[in-house]
């Protein structure tokens, strides 16, 4: 019997992972479910708390209100972004350094540093003098918290009133926040920085640091910075002793120092001062009858007319001191500093430019101003840093970042004639695209083929990009560094026609590559520092280096052979000299926003800017008229009664016997100008003038005998 059985098939066990899925899918239903529950629960309750009516118009502007208050928030942070850099190092320290500065002659002309005065403590300072400051410059100076929205609405309200500005709207906090770190420059952008910073200050210091601060710190005229360093120029007093007149004229020199200077303008500075009075009594913090005594006796400053101060200079030179003293490891912090300057030529300098900017600035609609002048050994004579000193104290000559226009081009010419190129080389004057950037010359149109010397006294713009790109953009800025310019360049595409920033500076210190041969002009502000005793602690003559070459002789000369071309049949004619050949280059930018001209002579190289400082347009200035005027009127004048050198390698137009030879044909070289003497050699004249004078006449016998000694030949003798 056959057994056969059949196997039951075993059931195959469910899987974990549906137990997984199930369980997810479960618990999500719960939560799900759980929440709906709770949400309807939410719902229902809200209902009761839902506003209708006048409560609802509330809510809703409060909500609206609260939005654009956090979109305003995050807008402020923004714009506060630059005032948190400004102030992330603290408050800008005063320095230590102590600094008498002589001229190039040895004549005294300024001081700077720490010996300029002891700051009085806000507690020692005449208490009428604090309340003549509060009642003129910010009469809610301890209500407000920096910016004083009420006072700014009342200045509004008056100018309006009055069809123009007779009423400023910053608060004392304003202006130092303005004074420590900020320029003048009439922005926007200068005003939301000044805004942000006064809140800094408020935010980190007391009232009475804020107001101490200011009454050192603030320049009032003169050279003078500070409260104590104004009443010992003006009135040769410790402020301590100053009365309510003086005090009230003091007051008054906060807003503009140059203006209502009493050793300048006397007349003006007593108004002002009469101003103050009634500002105080308006603030009710004096009454009229403790004014009458002031009104009546006006204050009457030390005499002090012919002193002269050349301040943007001496801030640069402080600078230097400085720079000096911490390079060569010394550590006193007093010196007797001789400086560069001549201040013949800074008066001519400063003459030039305030002529220029009163006959034309209106007609180009220009404001303002700089100067460098650089002697053929590097030092600087003269030194313009803008219009007015006393309005603002902010040196556009060193530290104003201007696009130079064409004459930046002098760097690619010079880069190509040290590759070896020539005057005579040519390049094609044709349409050119490089990227998306098509340049374009000025007038629109193209000459085909030109020299290079043609080229630059035309100032054309295609050919400059042509060989800038021949010779490679990281020459250019190479060459350009090595001949002085220190600003940062940008070594785009664009920069062959000057759209990389430099300082007035750069530019004169570059062009005096070409008065020096080729040899780097070194410039420097100073030339000895001394300590009390006379000693020499430093001496630019065996301290700096010897120069280096930077060009060539081959590049200069070709240099010097074009740039003379501009001034005498390209852009720069109105630079020419009656007395010597001239090499140079204008600079024009886009819109006409400045105007440059930089040329050079065997004994001097200056460079000069003309522009706006809120870099509005001009009305067309271009560098061939107002800069090239101002440098040819300055240089006409400093090269008188000069031994007149030559332009490297260029031949001088004046020799003795073409001078001869002209006189005898009728055609007399320039008259010469009178010889200025330094001050101390006037002095020595006059006192032998006058000790001549008093001397008694000679009797007969003394007369002959001297005729005698008078005829007797050398052997006699």
């Amino acid at each position: 019997m056959q057994n056969s059985s059949k196997r039951t098939p075993r059931r195959r066990q469910p899987s974990r992972l549906i137990e997984i899925d199930a369980w997810i899918d479960s618990s999500l239903w719960r939560f799900f479910r759980a929440f709906a529950a709770w949400w309807e629960t939410v719902t229902i309750a809200s209902r009761k708390f839902r506003a209708r009516g006048f409560n609802r118009f509330v809510f809703e502007v409060a909500g609206e209100g609260m939005t654009l208050g956090l979109a305003g928030f995050v807008l402020l942070l923004a714009l506060a972004q630059p005032a948190m850099k400004v102030t992330a190092r603290g408050l800008p320290q005063e320095t230590d350094f102590s600094v008498l500065f002589l001229d190039r002659h040895g004549d005294e002309i300024g001081r700077r540093g720490v010996l300029r005065s002891a700051a009085a403590p806000i507690d020692e300072l005449p208490d009428t003098f604090v309340k003549a400051v509060l009642a003129t410059e910010d009469r809610r100076f301890f209500e407000h918290w920096g910016i004083d929205l009420f006072g700014l609405g009342r200045a509004m309200t008056e100018n309006a009133r009055a069809g123009g500005v007779v009423q400023g709207g910053s608060t004392l906090t304003q202006q130092l926040a303005k004074n420590l770190f900020l320029s003048n420059e009439r922005t926007l952008d200068r005003k939301i920085k000044e805004a942000f910073i006064s809140l800094w200050l408020e935010a980190n210091l007391s009232k009475r640091e804020i107001l101490a601060m200011y009454l050192d710190r603030a320049y009032m005229g003169g050279g003078s910075f500070g409260a104590a360093a104004a009443a010992e120029f003006y009135f040769d007093k410790n402020i301590r002793d100053v009365s309510m007149a003086e005090a009230a004229m003091l007051a008054g020199l906060f807003k503009a120092p140059a203006k209502y200077a009493p050793h300048i303008n006397l007349p003006a500075a007593r108004a002002r001062a009469n101003e103050v009075l009634t500002n105080m009594v308006q603030a009710n913090f004096v009454t009229e009858g403790q004014v009458v005594a002031a009104r009546r006796q006006p204050a009457v400053a030390v005499d002090r007319s012919v002193t002269q101060s050349p301040d943007y200079f001496l801030d640069y030179a402080f600078e230097e001191v400085q720079q000096i003293a911490r390079d060569s490891g010394l550590k006193q912090r007093n010196f007797v500093a001789r400086a560069t300057i001549d201040l013949r030529l800074q008066q001519l300098a400063d003459e030039a430019v305030e002529y220029h900017l009163r006959q034309l600035g209106t007609k180009y609609a220009v404001e303002e101003a700089a100067m460098v002048v650089l002697g053929d050994d590097g030092g600087v004579r003269a030194l313009v840093g803008g219009r007015d000193y006393g309005i603002s104290q902010f040196n556009r000559a060193t530290r104003a970042l201007r696009q130079p226009g064409s004459s930046f081009k002098v760097f690619i010419y010079a880069a190509a004639m040290q590759a070896g190129m020539k005057p005579d080389d040519t390049i094609v004057d044709s349409p050119v695209t490089i990227g998306n950037w098509s340049p374009q010359n000025y007038g629109r149109s193209f000459s085909g083929r030109v020299t290079l010397a043609n080229a630059l006294a035309r100032s054309l713009n295609v050919p400059a990009v042509k060989l800038s790109q021949q010779v490679g953009m990281d020459t250019v800025t190479a060459t350009a560094k090595a001949m002085g310019v220190e600003s940062p360049l940008r070594g785009d595409k664009t920069m062959a026609l000057g759209t990389s920033e430099v300082t007035v500076l750069d530019q004169a210190t570059a062009y005096g590559v070409f008065v020096n041969g080729g040899m780097e002009t070194r410039r420097h502000a100073i030339t000895q520092l001394m300590d009390a005793s006379g000693k020499t602690l430093w001496d630019v003559r065996r301290n700096l280096p010897p120069r280096r070459r930077v060009l060539s002789e081959e590049a200069t000369k070709a240099m010097n052979e074009m740039l003379v071309g501009v001034t005498e049949s390209g852009t720069a004619r109105r630079a020419q000299l009656s007395m010597t050949r001239v090499g140079g280059k204008t600079g024009t930018t886009q819109s006409y926003r400045d105007g440059w001209f930089v040329g050079y002579t065997g004994n001097f190289s200056a460079a000069v800017w003309f522009g706006n400082d809120s870099f509005n347009p001009t009305n067309n200035l271009t560098g061939g008229s107002l800069p090239a005027m101002t440098w040819q009127r300055f240089m006409e004048a400093a090269h008188q009664n000069i031994e007149l050198k030559p332009i490297p390698f260029i031949d001088n137009p004046f020799p003795e016997e073409e001078r001869e030879v002209a006189a005898i044909d009728g055609e007399a070289p320039p008259a010469q100008g009178p010889q200025t003497l330094r001050k101390a050699t006037e002095d020595v004249l006059a006192d032998i003038a006058e000790r001549l004078e008093t001397l008694p006449p000679l009797e007969p016998e003394q007369l002959a005998s001297a005729r005698s000694a008078a005829d007797a030949t050398p052997a006699q003798q």
